[in-house]
């Protein structure tokens, strides 16, 4: 823990003395059209930087997974190595059968993204080895926000998503809460408050669906029971403990 504390100081003391601080730019919640954002969102994470953005459950903090350096930054930011896997966040279910072993129907997948959770199946190997590299499996989100979705969908590339927060710290409803992670940021997208209780901070549902037939609940989340009901009683799978 001691050693890599101080790796992620030194790392982010690099990046940090290089620039700024991070550019806040305030989304409009009302406004279907966020062009401009998401051009500005999809130039920074293609010059290999970690930009902040709201999402359907609590914010979060992202880089280009493809990107070996922005991993190294994402991580750094995170206070985490490749042992603490990160998801990937795709545009659309299509993107789930490209990226990773899918065991279920596309029904399934339609009924539960986009969506409050992540999906764990096994890695295919076009994802980058240096991202999460000592597990073959992987998380994969369409969140139910369309500013995510669309930057996902012009970055040409899987989006490394995590929360806003150092690991173990509590997740944040505002960009407010991680005020310490803005120098080490390119930009932040402020959406407002995401939500007005703990029971907001819980994030995904994250659920292991890598072996056919069964499921297991790696983090219940914000839509456990109804994830659940899904997956037991329209599609008959078995939940494995």
């Amino acid at each position: 823990m001691i050693v890599r504390n101080v790796f992620r100081s030194l790392y982010l003391s690099s990046i940090s003395n290089s620039r700024s601080m991070a550019s806040v730019i305030k989304l409009n919640v009302n406004d279907t059209d966020t062009k401009a954002a998401v051009s500005k969102a999809v130039s920074s994470l293609q010059a290999g930087n970690v930009i902040a953005v709201p999402t359907d459950t609590i914010y979060g903090v992202a880089a280009l997974a493809q990107d070996i350096n922005a991993v190294k930054k994402l991580y750094a930011v995170k206070g985490r190595n490749g042992h603490n896997p990160i998801a990937i966040c795709v545009s659309n279910v299509q993107d789930l059968f490209r990226w990773s072993h899918v065991t279920v129907t596309q029904d399934l997948l339609n009924d539960l993204l986009p969506g409050a959770v992540t999906l764990v199946f096994r890695r295919k190997p076009e994802l980058n080895p240096e991202f999460n590299p000592f597990t073959d499996l992987i998380g994969i989100r369409i969140p139910n926000y369309p500013f995510v979705q669309q930057i996902a969908a012009a970055a040409g590339s899987p989006v490394a998503l995590t929360s806003a927060n150092i690991s173990a710290a509590k997740s944040t409803l505002c960009v407010e809460e991680f005020e310490n992670l803005w120098p080490h940021l390119d930009l932040v997208f402020d959406g407002g408050i995401i939500g007005d209780s703990e029971e907001a901070r819980l994030g995904s549902t994250v659920i292991n669906l890598s072996v056919p037939g069964q499921f297991t609940i790696i983090r219940p989340g914000s839509v456990y029971q109804k994830t659940v009901d899904i997956l037991k009683n329209k599609y008959g799978l078995k939940e494995f403990r």
